[in-house]
């Protein structure tokens, strides 16, 4: 398994601000990573801390500017495109120095690495130091410094009592901050199609080849199946924007939302896009270039690249490995276990042991995101305790000091979030001229103020990482790690993190971790039951199909990992025969689940 790619690893996309700085402290090692684009007030603040740092000039981007979100955005990315190039243009300059900097590059490199073998065969040739200088100028590469959006995060804005054009609602803003940077990378487009803003790409030369076919700005496109890659591949791929990678995410088995799939496991996915790669390229071509035609633009000679990578619940370096071999993916996504890196991601001190010392049972997927989609979370959080007291001190609910969720309507039509103080006290009302039993009105109030204030929680580590002002934000921190990080406890670094990816060191400090397949196929029977308990209060033929469809799904998943985990050549023989074992015992007990959920339909 050898590679010229420096690394076979990214760090995706956490939260609000844990990575929202984290290419400046990665990419000059050669690894990529993403930073969020929801929050531009906090980019503002981290460009002023960053500049005061550095000794830059800096200049305020008030609220009261214009298109100030895009501008903000904008001049943060700049910063930290220039902070990266400075640092990895030092680096490189050092050799003669033997700086540390530079060792670590190549220490953190996998033993297969190309460019770490031919870089060790110079040193032992005792090439003069000028060839091997100029060798490390033309070799060496920066880790690239990737942008998420979510697509439905894409609240209108007003001027006064004036709707803004769409242009500036808030993911075509971020759209537009990217592509206005000087950045030369990729955003990764998650949560689903937007075509609206997918359509907003085309304003955008950036986002076009040109005679060479090189594209200054990438589309990465985050699914969760096969299907979701199809439509929205060809749906930008007919306005002449072509998708440079599909990134691939475990439906449950990973950090924030979780997109449950309708049982479709990640073996079987990763098997179809295995299986039509080259499908989806072909198509997909075909619509790209009739698009450019049609635009009067360069159609390249040289194909595109479109790169297949995956990420959600990877944890040891036997995983990753067989993920980059049997299914021939480019890069494999390792986030949560980064959140126990405190040189590379935004952790408060306080976050930092809650994490480190939390085990299974403190992971679990929650309701309270505003967007009414299951959020993975960690017991005792500092945001989960504050909203606690707030509804204890009989004031449940955010100020909503920065909007970013507001995607509901209240009573007036107005934009609002269910976290809010405002939409709990509507609700409350509500609830309370329906004439409930004491405890039936308590049950209601409670699946309401279950909602927490994320878009604001998922940022204030990095404040009060570096000390920056919380007055706006408050001090409490929202998390969301994956379930994998049960199985991590020790506080690491990059470097010890890197070599635990490539099975130079073990950081799994649990004995009972089981296997990123089963864990995750454990998860989804979970979500079954929550379906069939749902099936069972509220029977429709509807919800009775998608049980059906979910347990063939989940069976059909069954069968493949019998059939794969008998091939592999697994390092201990009794650790397949366990594997093998657990997948029947998952396969009675969803039999079982199937059976109670007739006996009680029938009774019903």
């Amino acid at each position: 398994m050898k590679s010229k790619n420096k690394h076979t690893f990214h760090i995706p996309v956490m939260g609000i601000g844990f990575t929202v700085d984290t290419p400046a402290k990665a990419a000059q090692y050669g690894i990529s990573s993403v930073i969020s684009l929801v929050d531009d007030s906090l980019m503002e603040k981290m460009r002023e801390f960053y500049s005061k740092k550095l000794n830059l000039p800096f200049k305020e981007i008030s609220n009261k500017s214009e298109d100030k979100r895009a501008k903000r955005i904008t001049e943060y990315l700049n910063l930290i495109d220039k902070m990266v190039k400075d640092n990895f243009e030092e680096m490189k300059n050092s050799f003669s120095k033997k700086s540390s900097e530079l060792e670590q590059y190549f220490d953190m490199l996998p033993d297969f690495s190309e460019l770490k073998e031919e870089f060790n065969k110079k040193i032992k040739e005792n090439t003069c130091l000028n060839d091997i200088s100029n060798w490390l100028k033309k070799n060496l590469t920066a880790g690239a410094i990737d942008v998420n959006i979510m697509t439905k995060l894409d609240k209108a804005n007003k001027k006064g009592s004036e709707t803004l054009p769409a242009e500036y609602n808030d993911a075509h803003a971020a759209l537009r901050g990217f592509a206005n940077s000087s950045l030369e990378s990729s955003i990764v487009l998650s949560a689903g199609i937007n075509p609206k803003l997918y359509s907003y790409f085309e304003n955008f030369d950036d986002f076009f080849p040109d005679e060479n076919g090189n594209i200054k700005k990438k589309v990465i496109i985050k699914v969760s199946d096969y299907r979701s890659a199809l439509i929205q591949g060809k749906f930008l791929a007919k306005k002449g924007i072509w998708v440079s990678e599909y990134r691939i995410e475990s439906g449950l088995n990973c950090g924030g939302h979780a997109f449950a799939t309708d049982g479709y496991l990640l073996g079987p996915i990763l098997q179809e896009f295995k299986e039509n790669r080259t499908s989806l390229f072909d198509n997909n071509l075909q619509l790209f270039t009739s698009a450019l035609k049609a635009k009067n633009k360069p159609v390249p000679n040289n194909l595109p690249e479109m790169k297949i990578t995956v990420q959600g619940g990877v944890g040891t370096a036997e995983e990753h490995n067989f993920l980059i071999d049997h299914y021939g993916v480019d890069s494999v996504g390792w986030g949560s276990p980064f959140l126990l890196s405190p040189d590379v991601t935004n952790v408060d001190k306080k976050t930092l042991n809650l994490l480190s010392e939390a085990t299974e049972k403190d992971f679990y997927l929650s309701d309270i995101s505003p967007l009414g989609v299951k959020f993975n979370n960690v017991r005792n959080n500092s945001k989960d305790i504050e909203k606690m007291e707030l509804i204890k001190s009989g004031k449940p609910g955010s100020a909503c000091p920065k909007r970013y969720l507001a995607l509901n309507k209240d009573s007036q039509g107005n934009s609002i979030c269910t976290a809010s103080r405002k939409f709990i006290k509507e609700k409350f009302a509500e609830i309370e001229a329906r004439f409930l039993s004491k405890q039936e009105e308590q049950k209601e109030k409670e699946k309401v103020t279950e909602k927490s204030c994320i878009c604001v929680g998922l940022g204030t580590a990095a404040l009060i990482k570096n000390d920056l002002d919380t007055k706006v934000e408050g001090p409490g921190v929202s998390v969301c790690p994956g379930p994998n990080l049960a199985y991590f406890s020790k506080i690491t670094s990059l470097k010890e993190m890197a070599q635990h990816i490539y099975g130079k060191i073990n950081l799994i400090t649990s004995n009972d971790r089981p296997h990123m397949f089963i864990k995750e196929l454990n998860m989804y029977v979970d979500h079954l039951r929550e379906k069939v308990e749902e099936l069972q209060k509220s029977h429709s033929e509807k919800q009775a199909k998608y049980v059906d469809d979910f347990i063939s799904n989940l069976n059909d998943g069954i069968s493949y990992y019998k059939d794969l985990f008998s091939e592999m050549k697994l390092k201990v023989h009794e650790i397949k025969n366990e594997i093998i074992c657990e997948l029947e015992n998952i396969e009675n007990e969803i039999l079982s689940i199937n059976r109670n959920l007739e006996k009680n339909l029938v009774a019903i």
